[in-house]
């Protein structure tokens, strides 16, 4: 299967395009989150590491288009966007992006590929599961919880009434978030390196160091201060820590 043009620009983001890269680094954001977020992070990397930020459905410039519900059609489309890229390819997710990624990694890896590494941020590993149904709360529990994990996306700095609009976007990729259940049995072959925030709300250290059984490769795990949204306040420690991770598996 080729991945179309129109697939590609409508899942990618190119904010600043590399052509002397010597890694590619897929960015994907968490839940209620858009492409943009990644933007501080790609131009952070350096000449030699392009960050590809991924775009969901439902938000921004993709506004339009009715949001997607299932964690593996976020990770086939997603996939197959990523078709015409070559040389190595990295994967980084935070929350609900970290579990995307983890997806897109086991197709390539079902396809034959191998990712050169993936990055996971503030999220519980697949074989950690909770009943979380955040999607069935109410608009008004629904802002708390956003104003719980404190996030740039979730922020009540912005208009009330554009805040609103962003909930339906996030209901679905809560429902997403739910339902999925992992159906891996064998682990990754490329290393797993995870991140998170100390003070984070949602997930425990524990859960994230579970993220270790998902891979027959390297495991690391690093803590930050902070909360869910723990790289707002530490890009150039989480810059250094992505080129040291992906700078042995550089061509």
């Amino acid at each position: 299967m080729k991945a179309t043009a129109t697939c590609t620009q409508q899942w990618i983001r190119r904010y600043h395009p590399k052509p002397e890269r010597r890694m590619t680094l897929v960015a994907l954001p968490h839940a209620g989150g858009s492409a943009s977020w990644f933007h501080p992070l790609s131009a952070r990397l350096g000449p030699d590491i392009e960050l590809l930020a991924v775009q969901y459905p439902g938000r921004h410039d993709r506004r339009h288009e009715e949001p997607v519900e299932d964690i593996g059609t976020f990770a086939d489309r997603i996939t197959e966007a990523l078709m015409p890229w070559d040389g190595p390819v990295a994967l980084f997710g935070h929350s609900m992006g970290a579990t995307i990624a983890y997806e897109v990694a086991r197709r390539i890896e079902a396809g034959g590929g191998s990712p050169a590494a993936l990055i996971v941020s503030a999220r519980r590993a697949p074989s950690a599961v909770r009943d979380d149904r955040f999607h069935e709360l109410d608009d008004e529990a629904l802002l708390r919880e956003m104003r719980v994990l404190g996030g740039s996306d979730a922020a009540m700095d912005l208009d009330e009434e554009l805040v609103r609009l962003t909930l339906p976007v996030l209901r679905s990729d809560f429902r997403a978030v739910s339902a999925y259940r992992c159906a891996a049995t064998v682990p990754l072959g490329c290393p797993v390196t995870a991140l998170l925030g100390d003070s984070d709300p949602r997930v425990t250290a524990d859960e994230v160091g579970a993220w270790a059984r998902h891979t027959s490769g390297e495991f690391s795990l690093h803590v930050f201060d902070g909360g869910h949204f723990y790289l707002a306040d530490h890009q150039e420690a989480v810059t250094g820590l992505v080129r040291s991770t992906l700078e042995p598996h550089m061509s």
